[in-house]
């Protein structure tokens, strides 16, 4: 019996690591848990888009009235 950590993207499987199996196998696949996306992907969107909104407040960089007793 062989362990074999892969990736399932909803067609194929792709394997973390090299598989030098030369025989044909049974397999079980059990999925144990999403893969979380972080970050933002580069093609999910265009350079501007995100223009106008977003806003910063006047105030951001103010001191915290919860740090007080701690500044």
């Amino acid at each position: 019996m062989y362990a074999v950590k892969a990736l399932y993207d909803g067609v194929n499987f792709k394997p973390e690591q090299p598989i030098e199996i030369k025989e044909q196998y049974k397999v079980i696949i059990t999925f144990v848990e999403p893969v979380k996306k972080t970050g933002i992907s580069k093609l999910s969107f265009k350079r501007g888009c995100m223009k106008g909104k977003m806003w910063i407040a006047d105030d951001f960089n103010a001191p915290l009235e919860d740090f007080e007793e701690y500044m």
